[in-house]
């Protein structure tokens, strides 16, 4: 598999510039760009396998959202919410000249996704949203909160990867090679922790603005997204691991009734969240987006 390319484009926030990385794969001139977005804890090459399967078709485009992966790390962690990662996305779009495109978006990449889904005049012409909807089930909440933001340190890459193996479970069958690629880029040299010691890669303050949730704030931010969602008016395909704890069954239904009124493909043996690698999870994405 090629190595995608490595870019940095400068947003603003709170306290002053970022610099946020994005991973290309194909043409670079290519006008049809795919703008592939992860989840909370993870980064860009999560879409590798997704990527190399689209190439050919797209610009594919995968930032690390600021604070994981190659992308800096925001002084104040409250700037760690949906909108700051929307704006991030206008002003990565205004570098790539994208006055269209199409967008990939897996848990907090969905809901990444729906806000910029939403905007008026947005760019956004065909949406795949992965195993999130705007209510998410407070068992799932819990769950990540209890992992995230923890100070991990492991003794060796293979102790990462059995570690994440572990809280990903959801993810799906891997086999062990699958696993480990898309283990390695979610590490970092640790040299505290002596030689082949490693850390991840995220700020652990991403989990600040997670654990200062209320019920009413979660209310409130409930009905923001069933608005956003509401607001969408491209074809949307909604991805569900049939196992998810974060996407209900009942409330993907809700999002085939109403706002785009999207499509919903489920994949038994799989929880919370597809990682768009097994190649009937490529395919159905492919299939959706490639479609006149």
């Amino acid at each position: 598999m090629k190595e995608p390319r490595l870019s940095y484009v400068q947003c603003l926030d709170a306290r002053g510039l970022h610099r946020m990385a994005y991973w290309e794969h194909g043409d670079a001139a290519n006008p049809r760009v795919l703008l592939c977005l992860h989840g909370l804890s993870r980064q860009g090459r999560d879409f590798d396998t997704l990527a190399a399967a689209l190439a050919g078709h797209y610009r594919v485009v995968c930032p690390d959202v600021v604070g994981r992966g190659q992308s800096d790390w925001l002084a104040d962690p409250m700037g760690y919410a949906v909108p700051t990662y929307v704006a991030d996305m206008v002003t990565l779009l205004a570098r790539l000249n994208a006055s269209q495109l199409h967008l990939v978006g897996t848990s907090m990449g969905g809901l990444i996704g729906m806000g910029l889904a939403s905007l008026a005049g947005t760019p956004v012409a065909k949406l795949v949203i992965n195993d999130v909807g705007p209510l998410i089930e407070p068992a799932a909440s819990s769950r990540i909160a209890g992992y995230v933001g923890n100070h991990m340190h492991f003794a060796s890459e293979r102790a990462a990867a059995d570690h994440l193996r572990e809280i990903s479970a959801g993810f799906g069958p891997h086999t062990d090679e699958q696993w480990m690629a898309l283990t390695r880029p979610m590490l970092r040299p640790d040299p505290a922790g002596g030689a082949g010691a490693v850390r991840l890669h995220y700020d652990p303050q991403i989990a600040v603005p997670i654990r200062a949730m209320t019920p009413a704030i979660v209310a409130a931010a409930t009905q923001a997204l069933w608005q956003a969602y509401d607001a969408i008016r491209c074809p949307t395909l909604l991805l569900r691991g049939a196992q998810s704890d974060l996407l209900s069954a009942q409330t993907a239904q809700a999002m085939t009734q109403r706002g785009p009124r999207a499509r919903l493909v489920e994949f038994e043996g799989v929880g919370h969240a597809p990682m768009l690698s097994a190649p009937d999870q490529v395919a159905a994405v492919a299939s959706f987006l490639l479609e006149d």
